[in-house]
């Protein structure tokens, strides 16, 4: 399944479609060796070296007193899950728990669908949190918002390698997607645990949950179904990446992979051919079409078309119906991050998790009501796509993605607004977006009016495409890009940018990785892909796919602090070092996910999938005094 991110289906790489990588070599070759960022843990900065070379340093080292009170983590890899000394980590959820006073005790030998949406579900990636007014007694409380990906077939299941799964199993298997609302509330001893009997807790699945299409592509002949009808209503979400919370206190769940969940083959000269292709439709990863029409693209050509959006809920109404953002845009979310601009209207940033796709942004037509809150919940129906494109000179062109825009017309099988939404991938191929290496996480910070775009890898990347910027062949160390909004407004459409850091070992001349000469040898890091930025502006960063890189380290967390241009904000390595702050054991090095820190929980809780006969364990790990 993973492996298909690794994949790209962008047609225009090798065509002459400059990347990522040629920008950067055009870009360094003219400005001279950026310095990249450092990160507490795994986090630090990068800059470029020739293929072979010697690590490049910063040949004038800046003092820079860290403002983390922890003792940094060694680096490397085993059965135990590393915290500082003086932490501890909690298991607060596993697969299975019960999240309702009438949901079934977890039976792995038995399990079923109804039982499986009664209880937490499978492979947490994005975590929100939505801070509540405190308890009678004074403690504090909060919604805890998790995604659950995807399932992993053969550990759920005993005994599924000698038959194939049944239509009950494939049941199961889509209630145990999708996400999880839960209430927490901190215990006397700083330990956080599950509210069963709250109102809040819902689980959102793909199996039964209905779902409203709103937005320009909502009614499209596109989206109508056997049992759609009107293009206006689907069941469930699936594949949910990472996400967001918005200022409005919403969720937001992006769908990611969602190509793989489908089978069949459309019959011949078909008219969703082209753009099924863009996306990988059908991936074939699991058997759900076998027995439920839906998933078989012969029997139910336009079902694909109604996922790979962004799902807005409202956590504060467990009745409700979440909607399917189409203005968002359809490909293959990572995330769907927010803020508020200047002038009030909101900004979401999004990847598109896939080699050699896009950065996008989406600006409201109308400002958010701080006063009013059901007056924003509609906001993301209304407003203006972006991609970007990553120029030499150093800008930013965010290219609006708005039908008769350019090549946007129906000349070029874009009849209206829903068919630019629906086919998203295709019109950015068209206006020229940058191709980039893998985009995952976007996170703006309103304090600075940065933007950090973690792009985890590239290991399709071939030796002739090697170049001062990207001395790497089958890349797998990945980097970090830094947006500059000008004056903190993060609605423009033309922004700086610049290379915050660049990912690997600096004690391998080959990788070409640039760090603060201060950083330990554990504090670089590799495959940045989810981050967050607290309340004291430090940066989060979590990893995924240490593994792959043949190094003796798993994956983790990595905080880090810098001074840029008189503010605290991550900028220019040479003013920050990094430290390890949490590092997974072996079966969870796979994949440390969304950072989420808030002040009101004090705690910092990266989402971890192990498996533990099919169990996943999101950690709560306390950043503070054990």
């Amino acid at each position: 399944m993973d492996d298909s991110e690794n994949t790209p289906v962008n047609p225009r790489i090798g065509t002459g479609a400059a990347t990522i990588g040629d920008v950067i070599e055009t870009r360094l070759s003219r400005r001279g060796l950026l310095m990249g960022l450092g990160a507490v843990g795994a986090l630090a900065a990068t800059g470029c070296a020739t293929r072979g070379s010697r690590p490049r340093v910063s040949s004038a080292p800046i003092p820079f007193r860290s403002p983390f009170r922890f003792d940094e983590i060694a680096r490397g890899m085993d059965g135990t899950h590393h915290v500082p000394s003086g932490y501890r980590a909690d298991i607060l959820l596993r697969w299975g728990d019960p999240l309702f006073p009438d949901a079934p005790a977890f039976d792995v030998m038995s399990q079923t669908a109804a039982a499986q949406e009664r209880q937490f579900g499978y492979n947490n990636d994005f975590i929100g949190f939505y801070p509540l007014p405190t308890t009678a007694s004074g403690a504090a409380r909060g919604l805890l918002c998790v995604n659950h990906e995807y399932t992993s077939t053969n550990l759920m299941f005993p005994g599924l390698t000698d038959r194939e799964i049944s239509a009950a199993e494939c049941d199961v298997e889509m209630a145990a997607q999708g996400g999880s609302i839960v209430e927490i509330v901190q215990q006397s001893d700083g330990t956080w645990q599950l509210d069963v009997s709250s109102r809040y807790n819902r689980r959102i699945t793909t199996r039964s949950t209905a779902m409203d299409i709103t937005g320009p592509a909502a009614g499209s002949d596109r989206l109508k179904t056997s049992d759609d009808p009107t293009g206006q209503r689907v069941i469930g979400t699936m594949n949910n990446c990472a996400g967001g919370i918005t200022p409005w206190g919403t969720y937001l769940m992006t769908e990611e992979n969602f190509n793989g969940n489908f089978l069949g083959e459309l019959p011949a000269n078909h008219p969703e051919t082209v753009n099924y292709a863009r996306y990988g439709v059908p991936g074939g990863w699991y058997a759900w079409g076998r027995h439920f029409d839906r998933f078989d693209v012969s029997k139910e050509p336009n079902e694909p078309n109604r996922f790979g959006w962004v799902v807005e809920v409202d956590i504060l109404d467990p009745t409700s119906a979440p909607k399917k953002r189409t203005a968002l845009g359809r490909f293959k979310h990572e995330g769907a991050e927010s803020v508020v601009a200047p002038d009030g209207r909101v900004v979401v940033y999004m990847g598109d998790d896939q080699r050699f796709d896009y950065v996008y942004k989406f600006v409201s037509a109308r400002p958010v009501d701080p006063a009013n809150r059901a007056a924003n919940m509609d906001l993301l129906d209304d407003g203006t796509l972006y991609v970007a494109r990553f120029d030499a000179d150093g800008t930013v062109e965010w290219m609006p993605l708005i039908h008769g825009n350019g090549p946007l017309t129906a000349a070029n099988g874009f009849a209206s607004q829903a068919d630019v939404l629906i086919e998203t991938r295709r019109a950015a191929d068209l206006l020229g977006a940058t191709p980039m290496d893998r985009p995952e996480d976007v996170e703006p910070d309103p304090k600075s009016g940065r933007v950090y775009v973690m792009l985890t890898n590239n290991t399709r990347r071939t030796e002739e495409q090697v170049d001062a910027a990207n001395p790497r062949a089958n890349n797998a160390f990945g980097h970090i890009i830094e947006i500059v909004e000008p004056d903190g407004d993060f609605t423009a459409t033309r922004s700086g940018w610049e290379i915050l850091v660049r990912c690997g070992d600096p004690a391998d001349g080959s990788v070409g990785a640039t760090w603060n000469p201060e950083t330990s040898e554990n504090g670089w890091f590799g495959s940045p892909d989810n981050c967050a930025i607290d309340p004291s502006g430090r940066l989060w960063v979590a990893t995924d796919g240490n593994e792959g890189t043949g190094l003796p380290t798993g994956s983790g967390l990595w905080p880090q602090r810098a001074k840029a241009a008189g503010r605290d904000a991550p900028s220019s390595g040479r003013r920050s070092v990094p430290s390890c702050a949490v590092r997974g054991s072996r079966p969870m090095a796979r994949h440390c996910s969304s950072p989420s820190s808030t002040l009101a929980m004090a705690t910092t809780q990266p989402s971890r999938r192990r498996p533990r006969g099919g169990l996943t364990l999101p950690m709560a790990c306390p950043l503070a005094p054990a």
